[in-house]
């Protein structure tokens, strides 16, 4: 007796579909990438939000061609106010900056002026180059003549501010000295020696003394003498009161020259 045939098994004819199914299902999904996918989901969901919103706030979106350039008209003449503010502040801090230079320079200029009138006038100190002309009087033989002949000679020759002993040497300055030895400036009663210091140039003052018939010669005859010491920084430090005058007035314009 023969066996029974058995039924022929069936045959798989897509072995490999199968083994890639096998592969990828069910799913085996790590926990860092698990949470890789939920951070970029999270982002893309935020950027979709804030590119929705930012398109819902403009407030152009969807306006009409005429009211687009409207806008831009409207803009373009605030801004041309704008620059023409700009400049009027720029050309208002300008004329403020000259205005105070020009106040600054009139400033400077008046004290200079008022320096250079106090020095004549002998209200304040003066230093710079000069002599120092010493003249001894041992015989008491030296007049207040003499004391003003050696004072226009030396502003001959170029003197600017001249002081003797303690005295300070001004445009009405006068001498007195009768009888010789007992002199007097200004009615200030002085003593030889007879001290003059003299601010100008050293090189004048100095030869305008020695010429010939001069203030050397002159003391020379009367036994005295006379010692000149010239100096590049000579000190005057003998002041006069500002008085202020009475009735005298400046006229008008006169600070202009």
């Amino acid at each position: 007796m023969e066996p029974p045939e058995h039924e022929d098994a069936p045959i798989d004819d897509q072995p490999g579909r199968r083994r890639l199914l096998d592969a990828f299902w069910p799913p085996r999904v790590s926990r860092a990438q698990l949470v890789g996918a939920v951070l970029l989901f999270a982002l893309g969901a935020g950027l979709a939000i804030q590119v929705r919103s930012n398109t819902e706030s403009d407030p152009l979106r969807g306006a009409r061609q005429e009211d687009l350039v409207r806008v831009l008209d409207e803009l373009g003449e605030r801004t041309r106010r704008l620059e023409d503010e700009k400049h009027r502040l720029e050309t208002s801090r300008t004329q403020l900056q000259n205005s105070n230079d020009r106040v600054q320079e009139a400033r400077e200029q008046n004290e200079a002026k008022a320096d250079a009138l106090g020095v004549l006038a002998g209200t304040v100190k003066a230093t710079g180059p000069g002599i120092t002309l010493t003249i001894t009087d041992p015989q008491r033989t030296v007049s207040g003549d003499v004391l003003l002949d050696t004072l226009q000679e030396l502003r001959a020759a170029g003197a600017e501010v001249i002081q003797i002993n303690d005295v300070r040497v001004v445009a009405g300055t006068w001498f007195n000295g009768t009888p010789p030895g007992e002199l007097m400036i200004d009615g200030v009663k002085v003593q030889p020696p007879y001290v003059f210091k003299v601010i100008g140039n050293p090189q004048d003052l100095q030869p305008a003394l020695n010429i010939p018939g001069g203030v050397v010669k002159t003391l020379e005859k009367k036994q005295a003498g006379a010692i000149i010491t010239p100096s590049q920084e000579v000190q005057i430090d003998a002041l006069r009161p500002a008085n202020k005058p009475g009735y005298a007035r400046s006229a008008p314009g006169a600070g202009n020259g």
